[in-house]
């Protein structure tokens, strides 16, 4: 298990939305270099590159210099598989504390804007995955602990699926988000 980021400051460099798609290419992809992440993002190779470094001086990246073809070369690899943090270890700190506020509704943008590119595709995208994507809703009575365990139980089945090998069975197969939250509310 990945240790949570406690430092405001890395929380600070991994909100960024820029830097949020490059770790989750990085993530998703593997090791990459600058000019590959630029043209799967779309942004320019100079601008990938200050957000590389950015994330590296964070600790959440680093270089993979055995990947370089040569010296020019820059390779860069996550340096955790996961990005876990907790508004609760900010909480002493009210700048940290607005760090964690901010991130939370990044990621929750970032979430959300996901779901709505799916919604939006032309009919003829939706229907060429007429089975998979779904939506799950349910409300619950439980205690923190409770929701805790359920928590545990929904990461592990995430986790399963994002760390499986891949079977080479000449089946191609597409990215897939998912995402899922619990959190008290009222209907």
């Amino acid at each position: 298990m990945a240790p949570p980021i406690t430092d405001s400051r890395v929380l600070a460099a991994m909100a960024h939305p820029v830097r949020r798609r490059l770790l989750d290419l990085l993530k998703l992809d593997g090791p990459s270099t600058a000019s590959a992440l630029s043209q799967a993002t779309g942004e320019a190779v100079g601008n990938v590159s200050h957000h590389l470094k950015a994330l590296a001086a964070a600790g959440l990246i680093e270089e993979a210099p055995e990947l370089a073809r040569d010296r020019r070369e820059r390779w860069w690899r996550r340096t955790t598989p996961k990005l876990l943090w907790s508004s609760v270890d900010f909480a002493d700190d009210a700048a940290g504390e607005a760090v964690a506020n901010a991130a939370e509704s990044l990621n929750l943008e970032r979430q959300i804007d996901q779901v709505r590119r799916w919604a939006d595709q032309p009919q003829s995208e939706q229907q060429r995955w007429p089975l998979g994507p779904f939506v799950a809703e349910v409300w619950l009575r439980m205690t923190d602990a409770e929701l805790a365990q359920f928590k545990d139980e929904i990461v592990e089945v995430m986790d399963r699926w994002a760390d499986r090998e891949l079977p080479d069975d000449g089946q191609e197969r597409e990215t897939v988000f998912t995402f899922a939250r619990g959190v008290p509310g009222h209907p």
